[in-house]
């Protein structure tokens, strides 16, 4: 049945022009996923922090929603709220501005910020899905353009394309960015870099992302010319974002008058799983996270760091020399080495891990190149399982999913 849907699907899509073809298999992934909400919602019981049966309105708008609804309604504290230790606890200055004011705006028209937070995703999710196909199609042929839109349409966190999550918003923005990039059109990330760094954290990524990429064009400077102005375009938007990505702490600290006030913020959201251990070191969130997994999952802790070198090792190998992702050019290469050295960098691995890799969303075309029916349709319907295992766990079971023992 699920293989004959996926043909009917894919006739209708190469008979229609792209961005019709997209806008079917957008709506065909939003509508699967409707389909496990509300399976999640049946099996919501009591034990879950939705409670019995509750709506897809209610869903929409659990979890870390809850921070962009609280921004919009009542802005950020000046004053850090504490826990029963003294210490910062989770507040919203965690969470960027642009995703609940436009929610916000858009509500005011809609029927309100509950109403609004998923439409702006909805909408900015098929545009993203857009700017993707835009992306790989000079890399890729029209089916495998199509395949890599659909696992990133239907993939295991594409929830996230109708809840009240930033997620949607900052893929069109990084998406766009990265077509801009690939197609020089410099003055595209003045605007772009901006909305990237007040949407949700990573710019600093993009703008490691276009160091490299600086280097890059230069080294191959005589096959590729680099002319002076692309030079100083580089430098400026790279400077620029390395800057806005900087600005929010600052501006935090101005509010709150805490000049750490941003960094005790994120460090909050750790404290739960590790106690309180100082501050900020880069890369020793991921080293401790996997020593407590492993630990938690009855292992000694001292495999956790060496299984984390092991998946760093061989994630290096296949950006450098798997050759389907070789096929989507070596910016798309940069990006996602850039992004997840950001991640190693700064980032606790807990129940946001799988969330926080959707803007390697460019490797769906990997994915998607090679030329096999078979197993284009095996990664869609691994994506479709794991999406209704990850919307089961974290919304009929989400009170108890994740928590540490």
């Amino acid at each position: 049945m699920a293989l004959g849907l996926v043909t009917r699907l894919r006739h209708l899509a190469t008979r229609l022009p792209p961005a019709g073809a997209i806008a079917v298999i957008y709506v065909a992934a939003r509508l699967t996923t409707t389909g496990f909400l509300l399976l999640a919602a049946q099996l919501s019981g009591p034990a879950s922090r939705f409670g019995t049966r509750p709506s897809l309105g209610v869903l929409a708008m659990g979890w870390d929603a809850q921070w962009y609804w609280t921004i919009a309604y009542s802005g950020y504290p000046s004053t850090l709220p504490a826990d029963a230790a003294g210490t910062v606890a989770e507040n919203a200055w965690a969470f960027m501005p642009i995703y609940p004011w436009v929610s916000n705006t858009l509500g005011a028209v809609v029927g309100g910020y509950p109403v609004a937070a998923p439409v702006v995703s909805l909408i900015a999710g098929y545009f993203a899905c857009l700017a993707l196909a835009a992306l790989l199609r000079s890399r890729l042929d029209r089916a495998a353009t199509l395949w890599a839109v659909a696992f990133f349409a239907a993939g295991p966190l594409a929830a996230i394309f109708q809840i009240g999550y930033a997620e949607s918003l900052f893929l069109l923005w990084l998406l766009l960015a990265l077509l801009a990039v690939e197609r020089r059109r410099w003055w595209w990330l003045y605007a772009l870099v901006p909305l990237l760094a007040f949407t949700r954290p990573g710019v600093l990524a993009f703008s490691l992302f276009l160091a490299l990429y600086g280097i890059w064009r230069f080294v191959r400077r005589r096959t590729d010319p680099l002319p002076p102005s692309q030079i100083v375009h580089i430098v400026v938007s790279g400077l620029l974002a390395a800057a806005l990505g900087l600005l929010w702490p600052v501006i935090t600290g101005i509010a709150t008058g805490d000049p750490q006030a941003y960094l005790h913020t994120e460090l909050a959201w750790r404290r739960s799983w590790i106690g309180d251990h100082g501050g900020f070191v880069p890369f020793d969130g991921a080293v401790r996270a996997a020593a407590l997994w492993f630990e938690l999952w009855g292992l000694p802790s001292w495999l956790g760091p060496a299984a984390l070198v092991t998946v760093i090792v061989a994630v290096a190998l296949v950006l450098i020399f798997s050759r389907h992702v070789r096929r989507l050019g070596v910016p798309t290469q940069l990006w996602s080495a850039s992004y997840l050295l950001y991640l190693l960098a700064v980032f606790f691995p807990q129940s946001s891990t799988f969330r926080l890799l959707l803007p390697l969303a460019p490797l769906t075309g990997a994915l998607a190149a090679p030329r096999s029916t078979p197993w284009r349709v095996s990664v869609l319907l691994a994506g479709l399982v794991a999406q209704a295992g990850w919307i089961v766990a974290m919304y009929a079971f989400g009170n108890t999913y994740w928590q540490v023992p």
